[in-house]
C-alpha cells in the first residue's frame, strides 16, 4: 500500500491552543499588562517579578523603598491628557499591597 503524506491529526485548533498557552505562560513569567479603574481614572498595570527588578524604587503610596529583587507593580495612566509617551514617562513603581489598597 502506498504511503500517505497528509497529516493524521488536524493541526488547526491545536496550533491555536498552543499559541494561547505560550502567551499565557509569558504573561505569568513576565507580568502581562492589564487595565484597572481606580478613583475614576484608568490605569495600566504591569506586575514585575522579583528576578526582573534590578534597581531600587520608592513607592508613591507609602514612600518606602522597593528593594531590588522584590516583586512589585508598575502603574501608569491609560487615559492621560498628553498622550501615551507622557503617560509612560510618568509611570511609577508600587508595592503590590500598596496598589491593592489604593
Amino acid at each position: 500500500m502506498p504511503r500517505s503524506n497528509r497529516p493524521r491529526r488536524p493541526s488547526g485548533p491545536r496550533d491555536e491552543s498552543v499559541a494561547e498557552a505560550r502567551s499565557d505562560l509569558s504573561r505569568i513569567l513576565y507580568g502581562g499588562q492589564h487595565t484597572e479603574v481606580r478613583h475614576g481614572r484608568e490605569y495600566t498595570v504591569q506586575a514585575i517579578a522579583g528576578t526582573s527588578s534590578s534597581k531600587p524604587y520608592v513607592c508613591p503610596s507609602c514612600s518606602l523603598s522597593i528593594e531590588p529583587g522584590t516583586p512589585h507593580m508598575v502603574i501608569w495612566r491609560a487615559d492621560g491628557l498628553f498622550g501615551e509617551e507622557a503617560d509612560l514617562a510618568a509611570r511609577r513603581h508600587w508595592h503590590t499591597h500598596c496598589w491593592r489598597i489604593f
